[in-house]
C-alpha cells in the first residue's frame, strides 16, 4: 500500500496520538516512545547541533519519555526543466500535466522537507510561486494538498557561459561550454521546500568553489596527448559544482539540520577523457571532505568563510547524486565515499514496493534503484537521502508503483522516483568504526 500521512500532521514533542501513524505497509497506528537516560547533574547527551536557545531534548528528570512523529526527508529529481529563458514559468502559467503528476506525488508521500532537483531557477522565485500556489496547493488526482511555508533556492551554474570551449567542439558559446550543461542560466536549478523554518543568515553554498582548489582533484586529461583537457585559463576559473552545493540549516522539533544538497553531473556525454565523470566523483568528494573535518581552511563558500561542517552538526545528505554503488558509468568509488563514511548512519537502502515490471535488462529488477533511463542504460540507483549517525531510520521507501496501483501513471512524468527516510534522533550515539572495519552500506 502506498504510504500517505495525514495533512494536518505536524512535528511536535507531544503530537496528538491519533496523528501518529506507520505510512509504510498497512496503515496502523504507531507511538514511537524513545527514552533517554538522562543524568540529572550532566548536560543532556548531543543529540543535535544548534543554538544553545533551541534545546533538542529537554532534560526535566533522570529519565525523560519522548513522543515523538518521524521526520520524513525526501529528494526528488521533478524533470521540471525547460530549454528556453522562462519556459518553465509559462508551461506552468498555462498548466501543465507533468507539473501535476509532480506535485500529486508529492501530496501523496506528504514530506516535511524535500530537495526538488532539475526544477528551473528564477531569480524572482516565479516558477517556485507557481508550482507551489497552483500545483501543491491544489489537491491532484484526488490527493490531499500540501503547504511548504519555508524555501530556499540560489543560483546555480547550468547554463552559466565560460566564454570557452570546454567541449572541443570548436565553439565557445553551446550547452557543453557553460561551467554546467545548459541553455540558459537556472536550467535544472534546484529548489528546498520545508514544513519547518530555513535559517537563511546560516546557508553556505559553495557555487563558487574552484575543482582545482579541491586537493588531488581529478583534472581530465585528454588520452591522445597525456596534456590537461582543459586550458589553463578555464581550469582557473572552473567551478567544480555543476549546479550548486548548499548547507541549507532547518530548525526542526527534533533540532536543527543541516540539509546538504546537490545535483553532480551525469558521469557520461564525454569521451576517454572522462571529465564528466571525474567531475562527478570530484562533486560528491565535496560533501565527503565537508562532513569529514571543519579543518578544511581550503574549503571556502560563496561568502568567504573557509572551513568543514562541525564534528557535532546533524545532517542529511540528498540529492540525484548521478552515480550507482554498483553500476554505470560513474568513476570508481564514488558514491562509496559517502556510503562507507563514519559519519553517515548504516541503514538499509530505501526500496521501492510491490514487484518490479519484467523486462530484458536484468538490472531492472533490483528493488533500491531510484531512476529509470531507458531501454539500453536500464535502472540504477543514484538517487539518495543519506543522514548522519545521529539520526535513526524508521522507514524509507522509493516511490515506484506498479501498474494498476495509486500513482503509476504520475511517475512517468520524470525518470527519477522520490526517495524519503523517516527519521527520528537516535537513542544514543553509535560507536565509531574500528581501524579496519568494512562499514555495511547504506
Amino acid at each position: 500500500m502506498t504510504p500517505t500521512r495525514p495533512d494536518d500532521r505536524s512535528h511536535s514533542w507531544n503530537h496528538p496520538a491519533q496523528h501518529r501513524h506507520r505510512w509504510f505497509g498497512p496503515r496502523r497506528a504507531l507511538t514511537l516512545i524513545l527514552t533517554i537516560g538522562i543524568n540529572a547533574c550532566s548536560p543532556a547527551p548531543a543529540v543535535v547541533s544548534q543554538p544553545p536557545d533551541h534545546a533538542a531534548v529537554p532534560a526535566t528528570a533522570a529519565n525523560t519519555s519522548i513522543e515523538m512523529t518521524p521526520l520524513r526527508v525526501a529528494t526528488y529529481n521533478v524533470s521540471l526543466a525547460d530549454s528556453r529563458p522562462g519556459g518553465l514559468i509559462g508551461r506552468l502559467e498555462a498548466g501543465d500535466d507533468g507539473a501535476r503528476r509532480i506535485a500529486a506525488v508529492i501530496q501523496r508521500l506528504r514530506p516535511d522537507l524535500i530537495l526538488l532537483n532539475e526544477f528551473d531557477h528564477d531569480d524572482a522565485g516565479r516558477a517556485a510561486d507557481l508550482f507551489q500556489q497552483r500545483y501543491l496547493a491544489v489537491g491532484q488526482f484526488g490527493e490531499t494538498a500540501i503547504d511548504y511555508p519555508h524555501r530556499y533556492f540560489d543560483a546555480v551554474n547550468t547554463g552559466v557561459a565560460s566564454g570557452f570551449d570546454l567541449d572541443r567542439d570548436g565553439r565557445s558559446d553551446g550547452p557543453g561550454d557553460a561551467w554546467g550543461f545548459g541553455t540558459h542560466p537556472g536550467q535544472y536549478g534546484m529548489l528546498v521546500l520545508s514544513r519547518h523554518p530555513i535559517d537563511r543568515s546560516a546557508v553556505r553554498t559553495f557555487r563558487q568553489f574552484r575543482w582545482h582548489d579541491l586537493p588531488g582533484a581529478l583534472q581530465p586529461i585528454d588520452p591522445d596527448t597525456g596534456t590537461p583537457w582543459y586550458s589553463t585559463e578555464a581550469w582557473r576559473d572552473f567551478p567544480l559544482s555543476s549546479k550548486s552545493h548548499w548547507d541549507v540549516p532547518v530548525d526542526t522539533p527534533i533540532g536543527r539540520i543541516h540539509f546538504l544538497v546537490a545535483h553532480p553531473v551525469p558521469p557520461v556525454f564525454d569521451g576517454p577523457e572522462d571529465r564528466n565523470g571525474r567531475r562527478n566523483h570530484d562533486e560528491i568528494r565535496l560533501w565527503a571532505e565537508y562532513i569529514g573535518s571543519p579543518d578544511r581552511p581550503w574549503l571556502i563558500d560563496d561568502a568567504g568563510r573557509p572551513g568543514g561542517l562541525a564534528t557535532t552538526s546533524v545532517f542529511v545528505i540528498a540529492g540525484d547524486l548521478n552515480a550507482d554503488p554498483n553500476a554505470g558509468d560513474s568513476h570508481p568509488g564514488a558514491i562509496a565515499r559517502l556510503l562507507n563514511h563514519p559519519r553517515i548512519a548504516q541503514h538499509a537502502a530505501p526500496e521501492r514496493s510491490g514487484q518490479p515490471n519484467q523486462s530484458s535488462n536484468p538490472v531492472n529488477g533490483i528493488r533500491t534503484h531510484t531512476a529509470d533511463f531507458g531501454p539500453r542504460t536500464g535502472t540504477l540507483r543514484v538517487d539518495y537521502v543519506l543522514p548522519s549517525q545521529q539520526f535513526k531510520v524508521l522507514d524509507g521507501g522509493v516511490f515506484w508503483p506498479t501498474s494498476g496501483h495509486t500513482g503509476a501513471d504520475w511517475i512517468t512524468a520524470s525518470d527519477h522516483r522520490l526517495v524519503w527516510l523517516d527519521l527520528v534522533p537516535a537513542p544514543s550515539q553509535p560507536e565509531a568504526p574500528q581501524p579496519g572495519s568494512t562499514p555495511r552500506q547504506p
